[in-house]
């Protein structure tokens, strides 16, 4: 039986996640509805990407029998209030980065998605390329010695990008695409709480981040480097730097097709996509597609990929580097 997904939002990202979900098999996938506020907007979606289904709210997704799960690609403002719609009516659910806007929030979800005993997953497409999978076997295998140092840079001019730049819309470079560089972090220290964060950034007039530095101390006397920005283009590339060598992940680092192991390369391509994307590598959307498949076949709540004490532990860590930086969102006063 192929796996019945709803998509939740008609927006850019829905819009990749639906191509990218036509270079899988068929037999594997079928997106069998969309929900959006408004019933136009679906309908349009519904047209473009050949979906039997449209809805103009996502109440009625959430009530809809005939799908298996929800792909929650609406602005992450409303990934707490939406998300929550969604795991009380039983639904299992993939919800895009950032997960929520705060750990508080991200808790809630976590604690209500175990109460309601349905799958949910952060959506980290990262993880899921075979690059990281790469990444992750040769670190088992301790390929190059302890692990010392891990740096990872993000840095892509949007200052024009209302998402980017407005307070009320989530914006800042540490919600948008900081993010990837903390959880490249946290997976090779296996998901490890930091000893130590000191961050450092500057402000928009907005008074969201612009541009942060972050830099971490984990047990063993290993360090961890971070830097993202959304007035700036930097390498994004993630370097694991070890006793006997390194593993560098080519940019786009959140989205990778090339890893370089002690200066040799070695390359994953991606499919073409049916029609233009919105992002960078998008058809790569469908390994995160593939390993929900798989975590649903297997009767999994949460994936092994991106397990959500990872997710908890990365928005901790997101809120202390606000903290420290000065950035408040309205949700933290809630």
């Amino acid at each position: 039986m192929a796996t019945r997904w709803g998509l939740c939002g008609a927006g850019k990202i829905s819009h990749d996640f639906s191509v990218a979900i036509k270079t899988l098999p068929p037999g594997d996938h079928r997106i069998a509805v969309i929900a959006s506020r408004s019933i136009d907007r679906a309908k349009d979606f519904a047209q473009k990407h050949c979906i039997p289904k449209a809805y103009g709210s996502y109440e009625e997704l959430a009530n809809d029998p005939e799908i298996d799960i929800v792909y929650l690609g609406v602005l992450h403002t409303e990934h707490w209030r939406v998300g929550m719609l969604f795991l009380k009516a039983g639904k299992n659910v993939l919800c895009e980065k950032p997960f929520a806007m705060n750990s508080r929030e991200v808790k809630d979800l976590v604690a209500t998605a175990k109460k309601n005993n349905v799958f949910l997953m952060e959506a980290i497409w990262s993880r899921c390329f075979p690059v990281y999978a790469e990444v992750r076997r040769l670190l088992t295998e301790e390929a190059v010695g302890d692990v010392k140092l891990v740096k990872a840079y993000f840095g892509s001019p949007r200052l024009k990008v209302p998402r980017s730049e407005q307070k009320e819309l989530g914006g800042g470079a540490l919600l948008d695409i900081g993010v990837y560089c903390l959880q490249f972090v946290l997976m090779v220290f296996n998901g490890e709480r930091p000893e130590s964060i000191q961050a450092t950034g500057v402000l928009l007039d907005s008074g969201v981040d612009e541009s942060v530095v972050v830099t971490m101390k984990f047990s063993r006397k290993r360090m961890a480097l971070c830097a993202f920005s959304i007035a700036a283009r930097l390498p994004n590339d993630a370097v694991i730097a070890g006793t006997k060598g390194s593993i560098k992940v080519l940019g786009p680092m959140h989205c990778p097709t090339k890893l370089v192991v002690n200066d040799k390369e070695t390359e994953y391509p991606l499919p073409e996509p049916c029609l233009p994307l919105n992002f960078t590598n998008s058809t790569g959307l469908r390994y995160e597609a593939a390993e929900v498949r798989q975590c649903l076949l297997k009767g999994l709540k949460e994936s092994p990929r991106m397990p959500l004490a990872d997710s908890v532990l990365l928005t901790e860590i997101m809120d202390e580097i606000r903290k420290q930086v000065g950035v408040v969102f309205s949700q933290d006063s809630q």
